[in-house]
């Protein structure tokens, strides 16, 4: 009975007060959608951070005249003995011999012998564990085995990378907490205008003896109805956009279907109780200051 009683009364309340109403569901409305358009983003150059991040490789270069047991035994102690390893490629000399002539047959076919060496293709657990990968397989300049004769991470390269991803994963990580945090503020604000123009009735109804969270539900229940329209509207928006324009250029775009996002319906789930939840709270915390009278 008494929540049916604070359902028509957040009813009646958004048809009498319907502007401020109007004005936090449009602010929840654009904030939804910011955030629609934003976490995808986020989520894609992260995730290429990551991906080029991931290429990064220590190249092993055995002896020209290395045996088989010596390549067994560099093989091992790569898998089994070095840190931070998370994979081992190897790539033997005629592998890489046929690799170099099919990029660049002009100059291969000149000469007589196979100039290049067995090569060890060794992936980091982390990419920011590539340069201690480094120094534990070549410390200060001299191979661990004998049988190797340098090992390279190719520094200028790698040194960029990890410089451009951090770079990149840090700016979209500021830009998602700035995001979040000043959409809590302009939602909670909004709301607490819409309430300031019916302060006077919350203190005849404090005055007349009705508790905190008698007052309170009606406005929360308004919150989760505006939130809910404002959050199912801004989702409305991001569907059609998705059909109508991502949808077809991500068939002729690869950049655009490459980067492993999140599924819509998660961002739908996400986005509505973001919407419902924000716009809620908003009304429950704006409301106190009305309640000290």
């Amino acid at each position: 009975m008494r929540l049916g009683f604070f359902l028509r009364e957040a009813m009646r309340s958004l048809r009498r007060n319907a502007m401020p109403s109007f004005a936090a569901m449009a602010t929840v409305l654009v904030t939804m959608l910011v955030l629609g358009v934003f976490i995808p983003i986020v989520q894609a150059t992260t995730g290429a951070a990551n991906e080029v991040r991931s290429r990064l490789l220590l190249d092993v270069y055995m002896k020209t005249d290395a045996s088989a047991a010596d390549v067994s035994r560099v093989r091992a102690r790569l898998a089994n003995e070095t840190p931070h390893v998370k994979k081992v490629e190897f790539v033997s000399k005629k592998e890489a011999y046929a690799q170099e002539r099919k990029r660049n047959p002009e100059a291969y076919q000149l000469l007589g012998t196979n100039p290049l060496p067995d090569t060890f293709r060794v992936t980091p657990d982390k990419a920011s564990n590539i340069n201690q990968l480094k120094s534990s397989l070549d410390p200060g300049g001299r191979p661990v085995d004998p049988a190797i004769d340098t090992v390279r991470n190719r520094r200028d390269e790698t040194n960029k990378i990890l410089s451009a991803t951090r770079v990149v994963k840090l700016t979209t990580a500021m830009l998602a907490a700035l995001l979040i945090t000043a959409s809590i503020l302009l939602i909670s604000n909004t709301i607490r205008l819409s309430l300031y123009a019916r302060r006077r009735e919350v203190e005849v109804m404090k005055l007349v003896g009705a508790t905190d969270w008698f007052i309170r539900w009606p406005f929360v229940i308004e919150g989760v109805v505006v939130g809910a329209l404002g959050g199912l509207l801004a989702i409305l928006l991001l569907a059609v956009g998705k059909i109508a324009l991502i949808d077809p250029l991500a068939a002729d775009f690869a950049l655009i279907a490459a980067p492993d996002t999140v599924n819509f319906g998660v961002l739908i789930a996400v986005l509505m109780g973001l919407a419902v939840t924000l716009s809620a709270a908003g009304s429950g915390i704006s409301l106190r200051r009305f309640l000290r009278v």
